[in-house]
């Protein structure tokens, strides 16, 4: 049963357009002839959860299957938890507004260690208990098709005797690499890429339904599909490992790898602004760099490049379809696309007229080059992000970064060459083998650059620094390493003292509490279940955000005392797994003992097995993971590392034997890059003015909130969809022509707005509404179109006055004559005096009678506690300030008949223009 969402979604929460569902391209399927119903949520708010590519890849790809429906839940905001839980309301899926209780699957991305405090925030939310044991409860035997005649039987929701709930899992790269911390709360976990694994899924659901399997055997058949790992069938050892409990599962489970599929990207054009308010288009899957610090990419390999020919064709109708004026091509090492240039410039060329700008993130230094300069950004330059990791060649070597201290100058002198006065520098503190030397070396790269990096008529090269603390990951060779955050600060405050002798530096340092919760976490066993829940019990959330930090520490370190674990978080901020202990203690007795002498002798695995709290021998909470990398190849690269030995990429390269490439995983795949073409010319802004066109239209339902910047954002991309010729402003910074008159109150609604569109070319009337209309949401109507000249003053000049509709409730029983005699009273006045504070703070008196025109009472009816009416007024609308605001009527009914009133809604008929 839907949730009654307009006494929960109103002005005045925060961002109310957040929870509507109605963006365009969002697939809004019949409940009724689902088989399957799935909820997919990303545990964040909105802004980042509805811009996460993968979030709408998938969300596209379930909806593309026949008898399965899939909706979208999100992260609440603080104001509107508060409400849920007051309310006793479940929370709801964006589209359906349905609890996420009446779904078959609900689906969890975790990709971040400390996340899954945020999903058992939504779970509480919905009313949905915990952890798996908690669902299954006393109803084992409940089946999905219970599910469906308990819905059919009136609220949509379960018994008291036989719950019944949607199964719960989660996917996304922590998930993928070690799933054991967050056992309890899923009832399985999908591991790797879910393009092919989530329909298969679904699959098994309709047919378990349709044979009325309980909950229990539907796991089971889960449990045989490669990728999907179900925890109850498995234990964990006292070591920490995990063995299948059962003889009918896997004793491995394997990631799946899936092929890139741009087309499923477009989709999901939000009317508020996101995080990533752009298209987005994957061009490569993987990465073989081999970074041994890099999670990401050890569990996406083999690399795949997506066919040229399809990334043009997905961005280009993607462009058209969704109207967005920036496109990013995504990948963990866009540079090692080699059809990028080629790609990026056949874009550039077919939406020359357009003015689109192209975004890409961070990027290999050693591959920038003029043909990836010349791609990259539109009439605007963009920001340029390079990651060079570590400030001296043996600790990117040590890390293989496979970057020299020539290839670093070279690409960030290009990017200066080309135009580029400020770059993004992400470094690492904290990696195996550093010294204070590496530390230090840091601040000696970028002075280094500054100063290589220098010419007469130029503004001297700017960086903002990101340095961050090194977090191990399972499943890369430094799994075995962690540093002590007393180290971690006093390798911060090293480079803070270097840093402020430098100019023209901005630095941020990550948190080293935060590192530390994140290594603890992340590595850690199924006994981190319970840290976990009584973290989240304890205020943890969002953890990821500034605001947050201290309350999160706090409560993770009470979760992590209060378990009778503080003792192992103890070892973790001590650098219990810090395997240079073992090289210092093997190191030769008469080696002077300097940072640079310690580096000399490494230890063998012997060696690191005898003296080190954790052999690598020992086993790990994600040795049950398959992901196609030999335990063996880390251990080997590890002793690579410690020798700064290099492994090339063996997408370019010999193969480096990690293990992944074969039957279950693939291969990889490297495209031949085709020719760039001819560059068409940047993008010139057309000024010329042929025609101005003045249209009316309204503001209704849902639309009533969405902010007017937003509205301004959505003319924007209506105007491109449509393909209408609109004229565009000089400058560096060139934007449509198109002025709407005045804002409008956050949810009010209005049938008498109006904006003025200034076109190249002159258009029909008739064609440029019907494409219009043909564009805009439903609930925006167009009401009017004229054509006017084009010296006519803009219609935010004209603005005179206003007239509204404005619902008012008093709270004391009120006759409708005592409502027609306040009226009265107020227009028999001549004076009505207000005190209102200006922007700067001054107080003004100002009377409110000089502002009003007409006053009219509309109707009055009984409210359940209060007398309601609706009146009509015309007032004073100049954008010299001189204007009447609804709440001033009710100032001035409270003026005249010494009471209180509430305004309930703002409803505005028209702006009447000066003639």
């Amino acid at each position: 049963m839907a949730v009654a969402v307009e006494k929960l979604i109103t002005s005045d929460i925060l961002k109310p357009g957040r929870y509507l569902g109605n963006e365009r391209l969002a697939v809004h399927k019949a409940w009724d002839k689902a088989a399957i119903r799935w909820v997919l949520t990303y545990p964040e708010v909105y802004e980042v959860g509805a811009s996460n590519l993968g979030h709408i890849i998938l969300y596209n790809i379930l909806n593309a299957q026949p008898r399965q429906l899939c909706d979208r839940a999100y992260l609440p905001g603080k104001d509107l938890a508060a409400k849920l839980r007051e309310t006793n309301t479940p929370l709801f899926a964006v589209e359906s507004k349905r609890s996420l209780t009446e779904f078959d699957i609900l689906g969890f991305s975790l990709s971040y260690e400390l996340g899954a405090t945020n999903i058992l925030e939504m779970l509480d939310l919905a009313g949905i208990p915990l952890t798996w044991q908690e669902r299954q409860g006393s109803s084992t035997s409940a089946t999905l098709s219970d599910r469906g005649a308990e819905e059919q039987g009136g609220r949509g929701e379960f018994s008291d005797t036989q719950p019944s709930y949607p199964l719960v899992f989660a996917g996304g790269q922590t998930a993928t690499s070690n799933p054991e911390p967050y056992a309890d709360f899923f009832d399985f976990i999908a591991l790797g890429d879910g393009e092919e694994l989530l329909p298969e899924i679904g699959l098994v659901l309709e047919e378990g339904k349709q044979a009325e399997l309980s909950r229990q055997e539907i796991l089971l058949d889960l449990a045989q599909i490669p990728g999907v790992y179900v925890p109850q069938f498995y234990d964990m050892a006292e070591d920490g490992s995990v063995h299948p409990c059962r003889s009918d599962v896997p004793k491995r489970i394997l990631r799946r790898v899936a092929t890139p599929i741009p087309a499923y990207s477009i989709g999901l054009v939000p009317y508020v602004e996101t995080v990533h308010d752009r298209l987005t288009i994957e061009i490569r899957r993987g990465c073989t760099r081999g970074c041994r610090f890099c999670q990401p990419g050890m569990l996406t390999r083999p690399a795949r490049d997506v066919e040229p020919d399809k990334v043009v064709e997905a961005i280009e109708q993607g462009m058209r379809a969704t109207g967005y004026n920036e496109f990013s091509l995504l990948s963990l090492s866009c540079s090692d696309y080699l059809s990028l240039p080629a790609v990026g410039m056949e874009i550039k060329n077919r939406l020359k007229n357009e003015n689109i700008s192209l975004t890409l993130p961070s990027q290999r230094v050693d591959r920038f080059d003029e043909n990836i300069a010349n791609i990259l950004g539109g009439t605007r330059q963009g920001g340029l992000t390079f990651a060079p990791e570590a400030g001296t060649q043996r600790m990117r070597d040590i890390v293989n970064k496979g970057l020299t201290n020539e290839e670093l100058l070279r690409g960030v002198k290009t990017a200066w060459e080309q135009g580029w006065d400020k770059i993004k520098l992400y470094f690492m503190i904290g990696l195996p083998g550093e010294t204070d030397v590496d530390v230090l070396g840091i601040a000696e790269t970028v002075s280094w650059l500054q100063r290589e990096c220098r010419g007469k008529g130029r503004k001297p090269l700017n960086f903002n620094l990101t340095i961050s603390n090194f977090t191990p990951k399972p499943h890369t060779p430094f799994q075995w390493h962690s540093v002590s955050t007393t180290e971690f600060k006093r390798k911060q405050n090293l480079l803070r003292q270097e840093f402020r002798r430098m100019k023209g530096i901005k630095v941020n340092f990550t948190d080293v509490r935060i590192s530390a919760m994140e290594d603890f976490v992340g590595r850690g066993d199924r006994n981190l279940s319970k840290v976990v829940r009584r973290a989240w019990e304890l205020g943890a959330g969002m953890d990821s955000w500034y605001e947050n930090l201290d309350r999160a520490f706090s409560a993770w370190g009470d979760a992590i005392a209060q378990a009778d674990l503080d003792w192992k978080y103890r070892q973790v901020e001590n650098g219990e797994w810090n395997l240079f202990h073992a090289q210092e203690q093997n190191k030769s007795p008469d080696a002077e003992n300097t940072p640079q002498t310690r580096l000399i002798a490494f230890p063998s695995t012997d060696a690191i097995n005898r003296i080190s709290p954790h052999s690598l021998d020992t086993p790990l909470p994600w040795d049950h993971i398959d992901t196609g990398i030999d335990k063996n190849w880390l251990k080997e690269d590890l002793q690579r590392a410690l020798a700064a030995a290099i492994v090339p990429d063996c997408s370019f390269e010999g193969c480096s034997h990690c293990g992944v490439c074969g039957t279950d995983f693939g291969h990889n795949v490297v495209i031949a890059p085709p020719v760039i073409p001819q560059f068409a010319g940047e993008f010139v802004p057309n000024t010329t003015k042929a025609q101005r066109l003045r249209v009316w239209f309204g503001k209704q339902g849902n639309m009533a909130l969405v902010s007017h910047l937003d509205l301004i954002r959505l003319f924007d991309r209506v105007v491109r969809r449509a393909g209408l010729p609109i004229a565009f402003t000089g400058g560096f910074h060139p934007m449509p022509r198109i002025s709407v008159a005045t804002a409008l109150a956050l949810g009010a609604t209005s049938s008498g707005e109006i904006a003025d569109f200034e076109l190249t070319v002159p258009v029909d009337i008739d064609t440029f509404r019907e494409k219009l209309v043909r564009e805009m949401p439903t609930d925006i109507p167009i009401y009017n179109v004229e054509q006017i000249d084009l010296k006519t003053q803009a219609a935010t000049q004209l603005l005179e006055t206003a007239e509204y509709l404005i619902t008012v409730a008093a709270f004391e029983e009120t006759t409708p004559i005592q409502w027609q005699n306040w009226i009265d009273t107020i227009k028999a006045k001549d004076e009505l005096w207000y005190e209102h504070t200006t922007k700067s703070g001054k107080s003004q008196l100002i009377n409110l009678r000089d502002r009003l025109f007409e006053l009219e009472l509309i109707e009055t009816h009984k409210g359940i506690a209060e007398s309601i009416s609706v009146i009509r007024y015309v007032g004073s609308y100049r954008q010299d300030g001189f204007l009447l605001r609804p709440e001033q009527i009710l100032f001035m009914l409270g003026t005249v008949a010494s009471g209180e009133f509430q305004l309930l809604h703002i409803h505005r008929n028209r702006l009447i223009l000066a003639v």
